[in-house]
C-alpha cells in the first residue's frame, strides 16, 4: 500500500475516512447508541466480576429506582434541548410532594391517586411557568434564574410549609405503591418486583417521545435550542417556547416528587436536594448538549439507567460506593469527548 493510501485510510490531518463518517453521522442520528453501549458495557464488566449480578432482582431493581430520576432527566432535556438549563427541579419537587401530602392527609384522606397525580402535574407546571417566565422578563441566563428559583422554592417550603416528616401518608399513596406490575424469584428464593408506579414513568417517557418528535411544539423546542434566531424567523414564538419547557419540566419534576413519596412511603421537605448534578450527567451521557438543540427520550433513558447502575453496583463487585461520584465523572468525559469527535467526524462542527 502506497504512503498516499496509507494516509487516506487513516484519515490524515484529523479528516475522517469515509467508514468512519458513515459511523459517526449514524451515531448523530442515534444519540442513544453511546450511552446504550456503555450500560451494556458495564452490566457484562459487572457480571463478568460478579456471576450473581445476573439475576432478575437486579433488573428490577433498576427499574424501580430509575423512576424518579427518570422523570427528573426526561424535564430537564426538554429544558436543555430548547436551549436552556434548569437546576431548580429538585426544588419543585419537594415543594410540590410535601404540599399535596399535607393537604392531603389534612383536608382529602379519601382522595384517590389520580387526583393526586394529576395535582402533582398541575403544581410542578405553574412553578416551571413561574422560572419560563422569569427568563423571559429578565433575560437573565437560564441557569441564574433557576439557582434563584430553587432556593426561593425550597425557602418558601421550609419557612411557611413545614420542616417537619410525614410519616402517615394517604392510604391511596400507600395502596399505589403496594400494587405490582411484575414480580418473580430471584435465585436465592427472595420475591422481587416492579412496582405499578413505574408505569407512570413510562407513560411520561412516551409522551414526551410523541411531544418532541410527532408536534410542532416539539420541534420548536429543538429549532429555538439549536438557533433561536432562526427559529423566531421561522415563526415560532421563541418565549413561548421556552415557558413551555421550564412548564414540562415543571410538571414532571411534581410528578417525580409524588412517586418519591409514593416510594418511600414518607414526605420528608429536605429529600431530593443535592440530586441535580446526578440528574444533569444523566441527561448528558444520554446526548443532550449545554448548548442545546439536542437530546432524545431514548438517550436520556439510557443516560438514566447508568447512572442508576453505577450507583447501586459497585458495591456487589468490592468497589467502595464513595468511588460512585469519579466513575460518573469518567463517564461524563468519555461522553463529552466521543460526542466531540462525533461533530467533527460527522462535520457538523
Amino acid at each position: 500500500m502506497s504512503t498516499a493510501d496509507t494516509r487516506a485510510t487513516s484519515g490524515e490531518g484529523g479528516i475522517a475516512t469515509p467508514g468512519t463518517q458513515r459511523f459517526a453521522e449514524w451515531v448523530a442520528a442515534h444519540p442513544s447508541a453511546f450511552p446504550l453501549g456503555l450500560l451494556l458495557l458495564t452490566c457484562a464488566l459487572v457480571a463478568m466480576i460478579n456471576p450473581a449480578f445476573l439475576q432478575i432482582g437486579n433488573v428490577y431493581d433498576l427499574l424501580r429506582a430509575s423512576v424518579v430520576t427518570g422523570l427528573f432527566a426526561l424535564g430537564v432535556m426538554v429544558v436543555l434541548s430548547s436551549g436552556g438549563l434548569d437546576v431548580s427541579f429538585t426544588a419543585i419537587g419537594a415543594l410540590v410532594m410535601y404540599v399535596i401530602t399535607r393537604y392531603v392527609i389534612d383536608h382529602a384522606p379519601d382522595m384517590p391517586m389520580a387526583p393526586i397525580l394529576v395535582a402533582g402535574l398541575v403544581g410542578g407546571c405553574l412553578l416551571g411557568v413561574i422560572n419560563g417566565v422569569l427568563v423571559n422578563l429578565l433575560r437573565a441566563p437560564a441557569l441564574i434564574i433557576t439557582i434563584a428559583t430553587q432556593y426561593a422554592f425550597r425557602g418558601f417550603l421550609l419557612t411557611f410549609i413545614g420542616t417537619s416528616l410525614v410519616m402517615n401518608i394517604p392510604a391511596s399513596m400507600s395502596a399505589f405503591n403496594d400494587l405490582t406490575l411484575v414480580q418473580g424469584v430471584n435465585a436465592d428464593g427472595q420475591r422481587v418486583r416492579v412496582p405499578a408506579y413505574f408505569l407512570v414513568f413510562a407513560a411520561a417517557a412516551v409522551v414526551s417521545w410523541l411531544m418532541l418528535n410527532k408536534t410542532l411544539i416539539g420541534r420548536a423546542v429543538y429549532a429555538t435550542g439549536a438557533r433561536p434566531e432562526i427559529a423566531a424567523r421561522l415563526g415560532f414564538n421563541v418565549a413561548r417556547v421556552r415557558v413551555f419547557a421550564f412548564a414540562w419540566a415543571g410538571a414532571l419534576a411534581g410528578l417525580a416528587g409524588i412517586l418519591h413519596v409514593v416510594s418511600n412511603r414518607l414526605a420528608n421537605p429536605f429529600d431530593l436536594a443535592g440530586n441535580e448534578l446526578t440528574v444533569i450527567a444523566a441527561v448528558v451521557i444520554g446526548g443532550a448538549r449545554i448548548t442545546g438543540g439536542t437530546g432524545t427520550v431514548g438517550g436520556t433513558i439510557s443516560g438514566v439507567l447508568l447512572i442508576t447502575l453505577v450507583g447501586s453496583v459497585l458495591i456487589q463487585i468490592g468497589v467502595p460506593s464513595i468511588w460512585r461520584t469519579a466513575v460518573i465523572g469518567a463517564f461524563i468525559i468519555a461522553a463529552g469527548i466521543f460526542y466531540a469527535w462525533v461533530d467533527r467526524a460527522a462535520g457538523r462542527s
